[in-house]
């Protein structure tokens, strides 16, 4: 395995730096297969022509997908005026092409004030939505053109700027479900020129921050070193990151939930202003995510006993 850990060496969220060109699904088997096909998933979706961090859940790390997934994320990248497609980006096909204004004298503040805040916002045809148990941009290559409902999306921030001729450049955070496609057209309709997204790049995803990811580059040339900061312990992600109030418990309560047995938690005693989900922890690793169910705690998610990880020969 030119020195990565093998799979069962493997439990939590592995930062990846998802590169151009493909899919999430395919960096997810691509790193799947470099770390020795362990079960795994990921957190949001990045389009082909998108890059950056692409969060995924390794090994026990799928239980805890459900505390991440509606986090929100950061991007920047840019955008093409004057360009209609089908896709709403630059990789699709052209509809309209037009003369642009020079997005050096856009009143950018005034721009980026229209879109922040919370707003209904049309996905793409083109989108990973499905309907039907069907993805729509399989629909849409079958011929359906109809738009999707309005969702309710919140942008947190936006700052745009000139990127050079024809560019708006942008960066933003903003909530999950947000569509930085359909930004970029709705900027270009207001704009009055029409706009496709020319470049995007996730920087952020919830508590994530790219700069702790991996390439698969590096993956791939078997860098034990590069996983050490890119792989957060589910510990880690629950407690640190996601902000999740730990309960010690002793071996045999341990052994006990593990085994399915809910009722000896009927004895411990959980700190005033837990929340309503906690975790349950024997020797810095976690045994259950437990949560408040009226007076009592009922078992959310079991772990079974980790191995840590280390290094392959």
């Amino acid at each position: 395995m030119n020195g990565l850990p093998t799979s069962v060496d493997i439990d939590g969220i592995l930062l990846v730096d998802k590169p151009e060109g493909i899919s999430s699904a395919k960096a997810l088997a691509r790193a799947r297969q470099l770390l020795g096909r362990p079960k795994a998933g990921h957190l949001g979706t990045l389009d082909p022509m998108a890059t950056g961090l692409l969060p995924l859940c390794i090994g026990a790390g799928t239980k805890i997908a459900r505390y991440l997934s509606g986090d929100d994320k950061a991007y920047h990248g840019s955008i093409r005026l004057g360009l209609r497609t089908d896709t709403l980006d630059i990789t699709g096909r052209t509809l309209d092409s037009t003369t642009a204004p020079d997005p050096n004298e856009l009143d950018h503040p005034e721009l980026a004030r229209r879109f922040t805040g919370k707003f209904e916002q049309v996905p793409p045809v083109f989108s990973a939505i499905k309907e039907g148990g069907v993805p729509l941009y399989k629909l849409a290559r079958r011929g359906r053109t109809e738009e999707p409902e309005a969702r309710s999306v919140t942008i947190h921030s936006l700052r745009l700027w000139g990127a050079g001729p024809g560019l708006l450049g942008f960066e933003m955070d903003c909530s999950k479900g947000t569509y930085v496609r359909s930004l970029a057209r709705d900027l270009g309709e207001e704009i009055g020129c029409g706009a496709a997204l020319a470049e995007l790049r996730r920087t952020r995803f919830g508590p994530f921050s790219v700069a702790e990811s991996v390439s698969l580059d590096d993956m791939e040339r078997g860098l034990p070193e590069a996983l050490d900061h890119a792989l957060v312990p589910l510990l880690a992600a629950l407690r640190d990151r996601v902000g999740m109030a730990t309960v010690p418990v002793s071996q045999e309560l341990a052994l006990a939930l593990r085994q399915g047995r809910q009722e000896p938690m009927a004895a411990l005693k959980f700190p005033a202003g837990t929340g309503e989900r906690a975790c349950l922890v024997l020797d810095e690793q976690p045994v259950a995510v437990v949560r408040q169910s009226g007076q009592s705690w009922q078992l959310e998610r079991v772990f079974a006993a980790q191995q840590r990880p280390t290094p392959g020969p």
